[in-house]
């Protein structure tokens, strides 16, 4: 839910930043530089953007920095999570979560905001551990309904987590800070559940978890057969990848999208979000729980694909929510299908690394 609360924000957010910092004398902030840039890129076409995608394009060039730098952190936390144990690397997100937060409740400047987008997203390994968690625990058989509980338990916060970070952002605690109120909550909420986790998480990592014996193996018993793989790694890495290069862009740029359209508010953006994390939740735990993952992806790629067709020509608020309606089952399908396929060519002592990779992609 913590998570959550920053993306109906966004538009406001980069606003709020660039009427602060933009009319001011200093050429030299960071804001001023990003803007200079966007304006370079801008005049590069034959025809000039109008400066009213601004705020867009910002928006953009912040969730591209987020994904890359995640993108670089993602092998290495599942790497060490192999090494050193689900609990310990996830404990360690953890407190990099926590830092990304209170920089976020204290940007009084773009610099700051800046900052924590990027601790945040050099820190951001919450979801794949929570997948190489649920491959330990399950086998092969309920792999695939085990990978749909955790979409399930996502899709539930993203019902709830984006209309009540657009609602906490209509009280205002700090003058300089508008959004204090929602980066505060959600510091609270990544604080009660570092400390569950510390207190209550055990450590599922079956090397961790096995205890030494001392008993001989005979030489007539036969070791156990490697996994025998059905779909490559890198078939599924790039697979994940040309599916996230197009839908990524789309989830992100949505309330951006909506704001530009039909002048969305914070909280018509929640309510958008919210309605589309609740037909997710509900595909999860009733459709994607019970079919083969594979059936799960092709129909999330069918569905994307028809919401991309009906986002390029939608004109009204009825058209906008029946082509979230189809991002809902995008949303409630693939990347967990991708996750369960990825999990079944990966032995015990590789979870990590590999389901880290291809998240990275």
């Amino acid at each position: 839910i913590s998570f959550t609360f920053i993306l109906p924000l966004f538009p406001k957010l980069i606003e709020f930043y660039r009427h602060l910092e933009a009319p001011t004398e200093s050429r030299n902030s960071i804001l001023n530089q990003i803007l200079g840039g966007l304006n370079a890129y801008k005049n590069s076409f034959s025809k000039p953007i109008n400066d009213r995608y601004d705020i867009i394009l910002l928006g953009g060039a912040l969730g591209s920095l987020f994904s890359f730098l995640q993108a670089i952190a993602s092998p290495i936390i599942g790497t060490l999570s192999d090494r050193y144990g689900r609990r310990t690397a996830l404990l360690w997100s953890m407190a990099g979560n926590l830092a990304s937060v209170a920089l976020w409740v204290a940007a009084t400047d773009f610099r700051t905001f800046l900052a924590s987008r990027v601790v945040g997203g050099l820190s951001e390994g919450n979801i794949q551990l929570a997948t190489a968690i649920a491959t330990d625990i399950s086998d092969d058989k309920q792999r695939g309904a085990t990978m749909a509980l955790i979409g399930a338990c996502f899709c539930i916060a993203f019902t709830f987590g984006p209309a009540l970070g657009a609602a906490l952002s209509n009280i205002t605690t700090v003058a300089t800070n508008p959004f204090a109120t929602a980066a505060g909550f959600s510091l609270f909420l990544l604080v009660v559940e570092t400390i569950y986790l510390y207190l209550y998480l055990p450590e599922t990592l079956p090397s961790s978890r096995a205890k030494p014996t001392t008993k001989r193996i005979s030489s007539k018993e036969k070791p156990t057969p490697p996994r025998a793989r059905t779909n490559s790694h890198l078939l599924l890495n790039f697979t994940h990848f040309i599916f996230i290069l197009f839908f990524s862009g789309i989830e992100f740029s949505l309330s951006f999208m909506t704001y530009d359209l039909f002048e969305y508010t914070s909280s018509q953006n929640g309510r958008l979000l919210g309605f589309i994390g609740l037909i997710a939740s509900l595909l999860q735990g009733t459709v994607t729980r019970r079919l083969h993952p594979l059936r799960v992806v092709q129909l999330g790629v069918t569905a994307c694909a028809l919401s991309f067709f009906l986002l390029g020509r939608v004109g009204t608020q009825m058209g906008l929510y029946i082509a979230a309606g189809m991002l809902a089952v995008t949303t409630a399908t693939v990347v967990t299908g991708l996750n369960s396929l990825s999990s079944f060519e990966a032995e015990e002592g590789e979870r990590g690394g590999k389901l880290g990779n291809h998240r990275s992609w």
